[in-house]
């Protein structure tokens, strides 16, 4: 029998106390592998790993996976990848997990409970369009401290739910039977993925949320079920999706930087903290009026057919990116005032377009704030670099950012973001990113390999 913790705790008897002659008695394993002394050996394994680099960030990655490596009642039986495939116990091959048809898929929803019925959210529905819009703005992204949420308008969720080829079923909502209230959503977005240099079609999944007094009903589960469900009888098999939380099994974590645009307001809102370089820090981040690149100007809807192949090739060189067909890049590319923000780079002398770059506008909600309601945020999105320096690029588009109005320009550490950083006063942010593929097995990849932008 196991000994048990109190008996693996237990002190030594004082020296004398005891006539028993224990020098030959074998060792009690139960003493070497403490808590105390298991956590000594970690700390002596990683002080002797940091001579070894490429050794010490596999146990970094190791201690991160940890948590994985825990039963998960749901994702134990999905078709997502496991976390030993990537920890050196056998090769990666990427491609699909599973291999189905979609006649083997019911025609039938799944089963919720008793009190719930399925929905399709109708986002060009004005009433149906408000219910979703104040579901999210209520239970969706909060932060930890519960001073921020994120603020989805309207336009802003039918830009995002609604690209050509849009599948209304995909858009599914959970209400309750007697008062028909809406208390879940889930949605489903057709796109095309290039991994490995392979094409892939797929749909990104999105806007999971449940209402926070449902948390407990183990709604998440069967409204994962039920889009995938719906994807696969139109026989795609594979989608990629993000999350703060970590779950079996990221292929990559990307972290997020901010550039403070109006810092002053960033402190108020107690988004950055006030300390003693407060002056010093708000002059440090300020920004020229105008942007400094000659033909740095707003994309004409025209243009994108010009900047369409451009960004294509610009994307292919990822390991794990985003294939735009023309249709879609009009649509997630082109100026919306409030929505996204577009901008291109016009040689002054051939009257060519050479360069691209573009972010999208998402709010957040201040809570308790008695000066500040909202802080407006700017998120890089897609960009393509071919004459002129991403560090201008992204300078202008922070410069446009702040004629606009927004208090800060936000973007993760993928495709090349992280390489100006430092040049253009980006701070890191607190969180994690994780980047997931549903169905689909693939190494582990860095970040700044990543094309795909999420909303």
């Amino acid at each position: 029998m196991e000994p048990t913790e109190k008996e693996s705790l237990n002190e030594p008897t004082a020296e004398g106390s005891s006539t028993t002659d224990t020098s030959a008695m074998p060792k009690d394993p139960s003493k070497d592998f403490s808590p105390e002394n298991a956590k000594k050996m970690q700390e002596l394994f990683a002080k002797m790993m940091k001579d070894n680099p490429e050794t010490y960030k596999k146990f970094e990655e190791f201690k991160q996976m940890q948590p994985l490596l825990q039963p998960h009642a749901f994702w134990d039986t999905q078709p997502v990848q496991k976390v030993t495939e990537t920890m050196g116990i056998s090769e990666i091959t990427p491609g699909p997990i599973e291999e189905n048809k979609k006649n083997d898929i019911s025609t039938e929803p799944i089963k919720l409970a008793e009190g719930f019925e399925w929905c399709k959210i109708d986002i060009h529905n004005e009433e149906q369009a408000k219910e979703l819009h104040e579901l999210l703005n209520k239970h969706y992204v909060e932060s930890d401290g519960g001073t921020f949420k994120l603020d989805y308008p309207l336009d802003f969720l039918k830009w995002a739910l609604c690209p050509p080829g849009y599948k209304p079923k995909w858009h599914i909502g959970v209400r309750a039977t007697k008062t028909k209230k809406l208390c879940a959503f889930i949605a489903g977005i057709p796109l095309n993925l290039t991994i490995m240099g392979e094409e892939v079609k797929a749909s990104s999944i999105n806007f999971l949320c449940i209402h926070q007094k449902l948390r407990s009903k183990r709604l998440a589960p069967v409204l994962i079920k039920e889009v995938t469900r719906r994807i696969n009888r139109t026989d795609v098999w594979q989608a990629i999706y993000t999350s703060a939380t970590l779950i079996p099994k990221p292929f990559s974590d990307a972290v997020y930087y901010g550039r403070p645009l109006n810092y002053k307001k960033l402190v108020e809102v107690n988004f950055f903290k006030k300390d003693k370089s407060f002056n010093a820090k708000k002059k440090l981040y300020t920004l020229p009026d105008e942007t400094e690149t000659p033909g740095f100007r707003r994309i004409r809807k025209k243009e994108i057919k010009k900047v369409y192949p451009m960004l294509k090739e610009f994307l292919s060189e990822y390991k794990v990116a985003i294939n735009f067909s023309p249709e879609e890049a009009v649509h997630y590319l082109n100026y919306r005032e409030n929505v996204v923000y577009s901008y291109v780079v016009e040689d002054p002398e051939t009257k060519e377009i050479t360069d691209f770059i573009s972010f999208y506008s998402l709010n957040s909600e201040v809570i308790g704030h008695d000066k500040h309601d909202t802080m407006n945020a700017a998120y890089c999105w897609y960009y393509c670099s071919t004459k002129t320096p991403l560090e201008s690029l992204i300078k202008d588009a922070t410069i446009m950012a702040k004629k606009e109005g927004f208090d800060i320009f936000q973007m993760l550490n993928i495709m090349e973001n992280e390489e100006v950083v430092d040049e253009l006063r980006f701070a890191k942010l607190k969180g994690t990113l994780h980047y997931y593929l549903f169905n689909y097995r693939l190494p582990n990849i860095n970040p700044e390999d990543i094309g795909v932008s999420f909303v």
